[in-house]
């Protein structure tokens, strides 16, 4: 039996990564994010991205964060901002003040619906209208770097991925320099999206969004709202391990860590890891990825 390999390009480009993180609600949340931040800030990500919340209703803890982030760390932020219940008045302001803060990368998104996922998105009679108008402002307004979204399963109010694949072609038509995916469980399902968004002319860096399963009915949930499928192999790894915490995390560095070692295999570089603000699995996959801390390295 061979032993789980690193990968099996030791001599292409450079594996990168990056991480997304929420703001905290309470006291004890930041003290778990900030402790996460500092054991992932020494691999040296490409970014760190910190989510914005429904209708902006984490605004001043995001703000909070990417501050922090650019005052105390090494690392890169990038803020996520929405245009769901915005005026334009109110976005540009938000823009200005990251511009002001020293955050040069934002993540563009539209937002999900102010009634929630399901319900019939309507944009605010004074805001930008969709995510590719949130990314033509942001770049008139600074010299941002902007990612967005993908969708290798299509947006589940999509009409088809093709239609997706043209609405992901707006928004870097509009000057989005990168895109994100949705989290996906299915390697083959990424690379035959990777296919179309290029014969569709898109040549911006499309990174794979991994999440690593920490509780598996919450990704489940998660993912029948999103439209993200969940194979039924990964249902039958998780099997029986609803009360069985340490063997859960077992089997979820295991899943991961397949999934990402697969797609280096298949010429992948860069990644995006959903980290739910925890560190230890998404530590261990960056490790058998090759990563190091810097500061061992120094040493």
């Amino acid at each position: 039996m061979e032993p789980l390999r690193l990968s099996r390009r030791q001599d292409a480009s450079p594996i990168r990564v990056s991480f997304e993180f929420f703001p905290p609600k309470t006291e004890e949340m930041e003290k778990t994010l900030w402790n996460s931040i500092g054991r992932l800030a020494p691999l040296s990500p490409s970014f760190v991205s910190v989510t914005y919340g429904a209708g902006g209703s984490t605004r001043e803890r995001t703000h909070q964060t990417v501050t922090r982030l650019v005052r105390e760390t090494d690392v890169k932020p990038a803020a996520h901002l929405t245009c769901v219940a915005a005026s334009k008045a109110e976005v540009d302001d938000v823009i200005r003040s990251y511009a002001a803060a020293g955050v040069r990368h934002i993540v563009a998104l539209r937002g999900d619906p102010v009634g929630g996922i399901g319900t019939t998105y309507e944009p605010h009679p004074e805001g930008y209208a969709q995510s590719n108008d949130l990314v033509a402002a942001i770049r008139r307004i600074g010299d941002f770097e902007v990612s967005v979204s993908g969708y290798p399963e299509g947006h589940p109010e999509s009409a088809s991925i093709d239609a997706d694949i043209e609405i992901l072609k707006r928004k870097v038509d509009a000057g989005a320099t990168r895109a994100i995916t949705q989290f996906f469980f299915d390697n083959d399902i990424f690379e035959r999206y990777i296919e179309k968004v290029r014969a569709a002319g898109i040549n911006v860096p499309v990174l794979p969004g991994i999440v690593p399963v920490h509780n598996f009915k919450q990704v489940s949930n998660f993912a029948a709202k999103t439209g993200a499928s969940v194979p039924a192999w990964l249902a039958a790894r998780f099997e029986g391990l609803d009360n069985d915490p340490a063997t859960r995390q077992l089997v979820a560095a295991a899943v991961a860590a397949e999934q990402v070692l697969d797609l280096v295999d298949r010429g992948v570089t860069d990644f995006h890891f959903y980290t739910m603000n925890r560190a230890d699995l998404v530590y261990a996959i960056c490790h058998l990825l090759g990563l190091r801390p810097k500061l061992a390295e120094a040493a």
